[in-house]
């Protein structure tokens, strides 16, 4: 067989076949034309409303995240239970303080062709905060309850030839969630438009059931929407090339069950997340009707007991932090580039797995996760039929809580990086009998749907877990914190392993640092900040190193999930009783997404294939003369010596002492004197292999920008993430600088929002002036749709001004 000759005649054949997928299924992103109206707005579902005063926007849209910032939209008289808490006390910025509650409405108009009238159009929404009605050109075509679900409805009756008018309705009602939860469309929302004979929707199901290094079985289910048809199904790999192809004309009702072979796979792993795709194609009396394509990974998952996990057939840890939905200063609005920023940050970190807290993860998030490679534990509920909150989901669960986890299960299940489900958090359930009915019946439904992946529950309520036997019903028992109960959990329960499905809930605030230095649980200031010694926790909660041990002493301790990766809008703990302050604590990365002290610790013991040799606390301390102003070091070296203006301050080593000692090095005693301080990091032999140094800073004199990306795509959508920091007149950075600072956009790309990572700080991010939080902020810049060059400035009294270019390119 002539090969080069052969493949011409496919590559054909796959131009021609690509040509048809335009008139066989088409998807349109609805993110253009929308107006935006906060209100009741009575009869904004008709078609002749007029909604020329009404905002414009694109989708996806948060419009809270505007504020204004006030103590009065969430203040409340309670005892969090979850915290341990027996008396009510009035809480305030539970929810970030921003105006998120109450009505408000989306219109857009849209055209469809009379080619398309008469095919099948799905309308999608990607997520809808929250309980949605849908109207399109004036008749209500369906509801939705949750908030984070995805869903979907059938618009194929309702669409007229021309002009179509689609109105929702959105509500957010008071006490519905414990955190941040956003407003509006906030992800996307998009028509499918395909011939009526075709592939369902999430109707395809992609399995490894068999792994080798020489051959995988690749199992594909394909469900339709006619009980006649053939379907074709070819496996490409990542640069294009044809694996193996498999036609098919048998069928069960309206499924085909496929089994294709690849010899000699890839296989797919946070080291090397290699992705297939398949492209599948129906055909109905030898005409092409659909055709989708679906990107996979093979890989092989275990859970056994006391091994743990395994991929690929090597035993591995979670390394894992929970993260909530929203992004900081761009609220719950989904953008590409701002996860993929937050995920390379996590990958510098050594992170290897990533939970979503506590609600469906979007499907951006999942396909990021795929290519970069992330573990994921997805997540769906924070409350079943038990509340937390009087308006959350307890008020749906009975009649939503099985179509929420098929819709999440069957619109995500072809992710490789998914290897857990968790169909709760924290839940009142845990207590009871009826409880453990319902962790039973919901896991069924996840083993239903998705036969090859384990389910866990985050439980928090240790005890009552192991007296009822909800712990034990559980494919994966999760435990939130409860470091002393894992010993006693892991002898009574069955499994023979235990997760830390979220862990540690160690609060600091980014350049923070107070003294004395001790560790301490719920410890408070007058200025509202945690100290970034990385010492101070909740009641209900512990430090990264008590984690640490159970990970590095017991193989039965699978890893961890820690709360959490980025600070997030809302549950300022343990300020919740103070105002100003509306967004949590706990980050790894502050709220800017700037890494804390504690990135730095968790990097020293995760990433092993970089050195981190990182010296805290900056050394500018003037009034502190004299006084003993400890210095730690966190490295994944064992040894180091301490000078500080060139005097040695002796050598520590890491050892068992305690668990600090066992992971930091720490010199209690250093006496604060301006200058220079050093470490130099010794190897196993005692030989020095690096050194770092850290300077007192001068006065504040330029400002200094250092972008994440220089060049962007001209999509309308893409960011460039600016860090802005300020130095002295010799280049040395000054951590604790507040100046306040201007920014100015100009070029083919607009001011978006700005972020400093103070918890307490009332500013808004969307107008283009903040101040300096412990020496830096960030300012990010948005894309428009033309190409061309970009500048950034930024100024401030007695400073000069920083400038910055970069591009946007198609």
């Amino acid at each position: 067989m002539n090969f080069k000759k052969t493949s011409k005649i496919f590559l054909l054949i796959l131009l021609i076949s690509s040509n048809i997928i335009s008139q066989t299924r088409k998807t349109i992103e609805l993110s253009e034309n929308w107006t935006f109206n906060k209100g009741e707005n009575k009869n904004a579902e008709k078609i002749n409303f007029n909604d020329k005063n009404w905002q414009k926007v694109t989708v996806p849209h948060d419009w809270a995240i505007y504020g204004p910032f006030d103590k009065e939209i969430d203040k409340q008289v309670i005892a969090i239970t979850q915290n341990r808490e027996k008396e009510a006390t009035e809480k305030t910025g539970r929810t970030g303080s921003l105006p998120h509650t109450g009505t408000a409405w989306y219109r857009n108009k849209f055209n469809i062709s009379e080619t398309d009238i008469n095919k099948k159009i799905i309308l999608l929404f990607e997520g809808a905060m929250s309980e949605p009605q849908v109207f399109l050109n004036g008749k209500k075509i369906g509801e939705w309850a949750y908030g984070y679900s995805y869903f979907y409805f059938n618009i194929s009756k309702d669409l007229i030839s021309g002009e179509n008018t689609l109105a929702v309705k959105l509500t957010n009602k008071e006490h519905a969630s414990r955190w941040y939860p956003g407003a509006g469309l906030y992800r996307k929302v998009s028509l499918i438009i395909k011939e009526k004979e075709s592939i369902n929707q999430w109707g395809t199901f992609i399995t490894t059931p068999f792994v080798s290094k020489s051959e995988a079985k690749i199992n594909i289910k394909t469900k339709i929407s006619n009980e006649s048809g053939a379907l074709t199904t070819t496996i490409f790999d990542a640069n294009g090339n044809v694996v193996n192809q498999l036609k098919s004309d048998i069928h069960f009702n309206n499924e085909f069950d496929q089994n294709i072979k690849v010899k000699k796979p890839i296989l797919w792993s946070p080291e090397n997340p290699y992705l297939y795709k398949v492209v599948t194609k129906l055909y109905v009396k030898n005409q092409l009707k659909d055709e989708i394509t679906t990107k996979f990974g093979i890989r092989e998952i275990k859970y056994e007991p006391k091994k743990g996990f395994s991929l690929n057939g090597k035993i591995t840890k979670f390394k894992g932090v929970c993260l909530h939905h929203d992004l900081g200063p761009l609220g719950t609005a989904v953008n590409t580039a701002a996860l993929k920023r937050q995920l390379t940050i996590l990958k510098d970190m050594g992170v290897n797995a990533i939970r979503s807290s506590h609600n469906m993860p979007s499907f951006e998030q999942l396909e990021l996760c795929d290519e970069m490679g992330f573990l994921f534990l997805a997540e769906s509920f924070d409350e079943w039929a038990k509340p937390k909150v009087k308006n959350g989901y307890n008020r749906f669960f009975d009649e939503y809580a099985e179509k929420d986890i098929v819709n999440l299960v069957r619109a995500t299940r072809n992710h490789p990086s998914i290897v857990m489900w968790s169909s709760g958090n924290e839940v009142p359930d845990q207590w009871g009998a009826e409880g453990v009915k319902r962790a039973k019946w919901l896991q069924d439904i996840f083993h239903r749907e998705d036969p090859t992946r384990p389910v866990t529950v985050g439980m928090d309520q240790v005890k009552a877990v192991m007296a009822s036997g909800f712990g034990a019903i559980m494919d994966i028992p999760g435990l939130n914190y409860r470091v002393h109960l894992y010993d006693e959990a892991f002898k009574k329960f069955p499994q023979g392993f235990l997760l830390g499905s979220e862990t540690a809930s160690t609060v600091s605030s980014r350049g923070i640092y107070k003294f004395p230095v001790e560790k301490a649980a719920m410890k408070k200031y007058a200025d509202f900040q945690s100290s970034s010694y990385d010492l101070e926790y909740c009641s209900w909660s512990n430090l990264p190193e008590d984690d640490f041990i159970l990970q590095d002493d017991k193989p039965w301790v699978i890893g961890e999930f820690v709360w959490t990766g980025f600070d997030y809008l809302g549950e300022p703990t343990p300020y919740d009783e103070s105002w100003p302050s509306r967004s949590s604590y706990f980050g790894i990365n502050d709220l800017a997404g700037l890494p804390k002290d504690r990135y730095y610790l968790y990097r020293s013991r995760w990433n092993t294939k970089e050195e981190t040799l990182h010296i805290l606390p900056h050394w500018n301390w003037k009034g502190r003369e004299g006084e003993k102003t400890p210095v730690f070091v966190y490295t994944n070296y064992n040894s180091a010596e301490l000078f500080v203006n060139g005097k040695s301050m002796g050598i520590q080593k890491k050892d068992h002492s305690s668990p600090q000692n066992r992971y930091r090095l720490m010199w209690m005693n250093v006496k604060y004197e301006p200058g220079t301080i050093k470490v130099v990091a010794f190897d196993e032999k005692g030989n020095p292999v690096s050194e770092k140094e850290i300077h007192t800073a001068g006065k504040p004199a330029k400002i200094i920008l250092s972008p994440d990306r220089k060049i962007i795509k001209a999509d309308g959508k893409d960011l460039s993430f600016v860090t802005v920091s300020v130095i002295d007149k010799n280049g040395i950075e000054c951590p604790t600088a507040t100046n306040q600072l201007k920014f100015k956009v100009e070029g083919n790309a607009s001011y978006r929002a700005a972020c400093n990572g103070d918890a307490t700080s009332l500013e808004l991010f969307h107008l283009p002036t903040m101040k300096l939080f412990s020496g830096k902020l960030v300012v990010i810049v948005q894309a428009s749709k033309k190409e061309g060059d970009i500048e950034l400035t930024v100024t401030g009294k007695g400073l000069k001004t920083g400038k910055l270019s970069i591009s946007s390119k198609k």
